[in-house]
């Protein structure tokens, strides 16, 4: 089986299924395994050291031929050195959380980079496409992590109609039906994340991934007690907490998880302060915001890589309640394509 779409042709990829870079979680093993099965798969460097980024990328290239790409972040104080690191190892694909600037995207271009940012409005979609990038993936309310406020039946169709680019849908996505669907639309493809969390070649502990599946439809929130915005998560003992604590606790366990972070990666706090003004700034955050946003690092890595689901926070989009496996991503590709190819077909079949 094929899907052609213009991500397809853009990337050089079998399907149009994109594995999200998901910091903690999207590693060598999970970026390869989606490669391999003809989907696009996303190395997560915003948790990784420089050093770190440069031995996943040699460890995915040695497990896959095939193109994947790497979640840079714009405002890190050493995104130009990462920018070079792309270039040189042929990374396929740069997709960026924050749009990049103007000559960072003409850059990667010029290197024969694929660049595609992330964007949660219209008017974002348009800035990047007059930049230039190649295309923009657009996540609705559903997702996980980080997300904004409108759905992506709504989301979706109005980017698609201000820009000429390839768009990917995301948020809420996890089957062929979906896949079918977002087509329709007229995306070129769908990103998901927590659906490629929850299968067999994802690091994240056995028994975190047993606490999504065991989960309902009604069990993800939306937190801004977490890192100070809007951030989808599973509704464990711990958020309850959070979102019942003061400011000031808030901002003191942020505090720590910044010297625990700091001493963890090895960086010095001149280099966090930077990356804080960098991030104030392009997010346009008060202090408070800036500050908070120091726990998601540690509070992620405590669930997601450590197990402690009662320390940790959980990113999750509401596909969540519905996933009921976990399967190989090879297995879970095949299955989406073959289910959306029947679906379409069907569709086509009907009577005018």
């Amino acid at each position: 089986m094929t899907l052609r779409t213009p991500l397809t042709e853009l990337v050089g990829i079998r399907y149009p299924i994109v594995q999200t870079g998901m910091g903690w979680v999207a590693g060598p093993s999970l970026v390869a395994a989606t490669s391999e099965a003809g989907g696009l798969g996303i190395l997560a460097s915003a948790t990784m050291t420089y050093a770190e980024l440069e031995a996943a990328i040699a460890k995915t290239k040695a497990h896959t031929d095939k193109p994947f790409g790497v979640n840079i972040r714009a405002d890190a104080v050493d995104a130009a050195a990462r920018i070079e690191l792309l270039i040189r190892e042929r990374v396929a694909v740069a997709s960026f959380a924050l749009a990049p600037k103007q000559e960072l995207i003409a850059e990667l271009k010029a290197a024969g980079t694929v660049v595609i940012p992330s964007i949660g409005a219209a008017k974002h979609a348009v800035k990047v496409a007059a930049w230039g990038a190649d295309a923009v993936i657009v996540q609705g309310s559903e997702g996980g992590g980080h997300t904004g406020p409108v759905a992506t039946t709504l989301l979706l169709p109005s980017v698609l109609d201000a820009v000429d680019i390839p768009v990917i849908a995301a948020g809420g996505f996890f089957d062929g039906r979906g896949l079918a669907a977002a087509l329709a639309y007229g995306a070129a493809g769908v990103a998901m994340g927590t659906r490629f969390l929850l299968t067999k070649e994802s690091t994240v502990p056995d028994a975190v991934k047993q606490e999504y599946l065991r989960r309902g439809l009604q069990d993800t929130v939306v937190s801004t007690r977490v890192d100070g915005m809007p951030h989808r998560v599973l509704n464990t003992e711990l958020v309850r907490r959070l979102e019942h604590s003061g400011r000031w606790r808030g901002l003191t366990a942020a505090v720590a998880n910044a010297a625990r972070f700091k001493g963890m990666t090895g960086m010095k706090w001149s280099t966090m302060v930077r990356d804080g003004l960098a991030m104030r700034k392009t997010k346009d955050l008060s202090w408070s915001q800036v500050v908070m946003a120091a726990n998601t690092p540690m509070l992620l890595r405590a669930g997601l890589v450590e197990g402690d689901t009662g320390a940790g926070v959980l990113a999750a989009g509401q596909v969540t309640g519905i996933i009921d496996d976990l399967p190989t991503c090879g297995a879970l590709i095949e299955r989406i394509v073959a289910d959306a190819t029947a679906r379409i077909a069907a569709m086509s079949a009907l009577d005018s």
